[in-house]
């Protein structure tokens, strides 16, 4: 099976050439201070790409006020602005309550309402997003249709902000794609970044420890995933009622909501090069390790099928699919252990990822190095050191794009929930190469934590450094040569 289509961004020409100040006004009740008339040629939050006619939209965000980068904007060429505030400049300003929430719904007017033109699968949930929405495109491209995907694996950011979620959509329709599968991050909805989206289907897949950062509280956490299950996203949920917030929203739903688990299936067989069940009424074999991806397959066939595909179409498809970058990838250059990677990097997620993984081991050992990243969530650090000494043999901590913070700080905080003796090796690469040497015949080693990812953080300093590279230098360096 060939890599699924790949299809064009940025968008170029898709907007109605016509479009005015007045009309994007009009669609969230605003008023307009200026030439109401003035055409609007692009659109955009990001000073540093307006071009000749765009609307630009200060956005006030936690270090940055849009409104201050405004002046810069008209010089850039910006006909129009998007503010809260009327502000001394000579262009056409649209005044508003708040630019972030007008945000989306007028990006989703410039660009002609895109998710009107093409059916969008929206993902959210903990883990399993990026699985997910991987498979759903998968799916797809087996049954001859294209799909695009948004999400982890292809931008900066999980959710792309309105302005170029819009773009990206209609840039998607464009080329012909008919379905867009994308993941839909906590961040995105609580800052409104999919707002004016039409969701064809809705999918939950769990709720874990992550990102508390951001929203203090889990309950603040959950409210903004929840914000997905409701009229004005879509008119049809899917949701993992294996986790009990899947049951909480189905329970508490205003829309349709269909259940999925693994409650749906029987004849459940795990085994280490995937698993096999059936599900309504067809046998599956599924190439995928691990009872995690049963449930993330289950999300993506759901939605397929909720598109109006045969579930025995789906079933078949199946048996075709393989996980995307960094996600329980194994490296495997003939040596007589096993080497996965894979991006765990909440209690959860390590937790599915080193059960998956301990059904390789053949009589050895389940050995496991990973980190935390700085400037993010602290209190899963504990929780990781301790589902890791649950469940693997032997523990390594190291660093995980310590950011801003001191590495070995970021290590204690892990290593103050450890529940037994673990080894610190504070550079990434010592640490892996030092697990790799240490494993025998039989072992399974597992480095978690970054998985697709291609460069680590370190203060001001983002150096190139890919989990996969180093595991396969290093087995190449030691005579293991064989081909994956």
């Amino acid at each position: 099976m060939a890599d699924p289509p790949t299809l064009p961004f940025p968008a170029v020409g898709a907007a109605d050439a016509s479009t005015t100040a007045a009309d994007l006004a009009a669609v969230v009740g605003a008023h307009v201070v200026g030439d109401s008339g003035v055409v609007i040629a692009g659109l955009t939050h990001d000073s540093a790409r307006v071009l000749d006619g765009s609307l630009f939209c200060c956005v006030v965000g936690e270090r940055f006020d849009g409104h201050n980068f405004a002046a810069a904007a008209v010089s850039a060429g910006a006909s129009a602005l998007l503010v809260e505030r009327q502000l001394p400049l000579d262009a056409t300003q649209i005044v508003v309550a708040d630019s972030r929430i007008a945000m989306g719904p007028i990006a989703d007017a410039f660009w002609g309402h895109p998710s009107g033109d093409v059916a969008v699968v929206g993902v959210t949930g903990t883990n399993g997003k990026t699985t997910t929405v991987t498979l759903v495109q998968h799916l797809l491209s087996e049954l001859g249709v294209r799909c695009g995907v948004i999400g982890t694996l292809t931008g900066s950011r999980t959710t792309p902000e309105a302005p170029d979620l819009q773009a990206q959509l209609r840039s998607f329709g464009n080329a012909g794609a008919s379905v867009v599968a994308m993941e839909v991050s906590s961040h995105a909805l609580a800052l409104h970044r999919v707002d004016g989206t039409r969701f064809a289907v809705a999918v939950f897949t769990n709720i874990g420890v992550d990102h508390l950062d951001f929203h203090e509280t889990q309950e603040r956490y959950f409210e903004a995933k929840a914000r997905l299950f409701d009229s004005r996203f879509t008119d049809l949920g899917l949701v993992n009622i294996d986790d009990v917030h899947g049951r909480l929203l189905r329970d508490a739903a205003t829309i349709r909501i269909d259940g999925f688990g693994l409650s749906d299936v029987s004849d459940l067989r795990l085994a280490p090069t995937g698993s096999s069940f059936r599900w309504r009424g067809h046998q599956v074999r599924l190439p995928l390790a691990g009872r995690f991806n049963v449930s993330n397959a289950l999300a993506a066939a759901e939605a397929v099928v909720s598109l109006g595909h045969d579930a025995a179409d789906v079933a078949e498809a199946l048996g075709t699919v393989y996980a995307p970058p960094g996600r329980f990838e194994i490296i495997d250059r003939g040596q007589p252990f096993t080497v996965v990677v894979d991006y765990a990097h909440t209690p959860d997620a390590l937790a599915n990822l080193l059960s998956a993984a301990g059904e390789l081991v053949e009589g050895g050992r389940l050995r496991v190095v990973f980190g935390c990243g700085g400037d993010r969530d602290r209190g899963k650090r504990p929780q990781m050191g301790a589902v890791a000494c649950e469940v693997a043999d032997d523990v390594t901590l190291t660093s995980d794009n310590p950011r801003s913070e001191d590495p070995a700080a970021i290590i204690a905080a892990v290593k103050s929930g450890c529940t037994k003796p673990v080894d610190i090796e504070i550079d990434r690469l010592t640490a892996i190469e030092t697990v790799l040497a240490a494993a025998g015949d039989g072992d399974v080693v597992v480095i978690a934590g970054k998985g697709h990812e291609t460069t680590q953080t370190t203060g001001s300093v983002v150096a190139a450094f890919d989990d996969r590279e180093v595991a396969d230098f290093w087995l190449r360096r030691q005579g293991w040569s064989t081909p994956a």
